[in-house]
């Protein structure tokens, strides 16, 4: 059996996941303000909105604090001269690899909140797909990139 990949992603990933997650359960608040309103409208009954509170509180909990924690301990990643290998998944772990003959595009992007905290992701596309390896920081981000590119180069020159 192949060596799982062994490259980390930015440990400030869980701050990132973490507040997106937050956002995230805004919806939840909505849902929960939605059945007070609903109850104090209609002659639903009162734990309706109990439930739904409770609901809303527990999915929030795993979204901030659950989920980021899972998502950072599976992320792994390699990028070997022939090929790139990811891992990754919360309940079903995927292991991605990619060949370098079939990158066609290597990119790095940042949104607000990765900006905020010096991260960027790498996005590989193929023919077929696109790739991401999320919240690298700024420098180790542009070295793959970089790599990816030149490697993508090489491979394809010697095809």
């Amino acid at each position: 059996m192949r060596k799982e990949p062994s490259q980390k992603i930015a440990p400030k990933a869980l701050s990132v996941w973490r507040i997106s997650g937050a956002l995230n359960s805004l919806l939840f608040l909505a849902a929960s303000i939605g059945s007070v309103v609903l109850v104090t409208l209609t002659d639903l009954p009162i734990w309706v909105p109990v439930v739904v509170i409770v609901l809303s509180v527990l999915l929030s909990y795993i979204m901030i604090q659950v989920v980021p924690k899972i998502r950072y301990r599976i992320w792994r990643y390699e990028v070997r001269e022939y090929e790139i290998e990811l891992k990754f998944g919360l309940f079903i772990i995927r292991r991605v690899l990619i060949p370098m003959v079939r990158v066609q595009h290597v990119d790095t992007k940042q949104g607000p909140l990765l900006r905020h905290y010096n991260l960027s992701s790498v996005t590989i596309s193929t023919a077929a797909t696109i790739h991401e390896i999320p919240a690298l920081d700024n420098e180790t981000a542009d070295q793959v990139r970089d790599f990816i590119s030149n490697m993508a180069r090489v491979t394809e020159e010697d095809v």
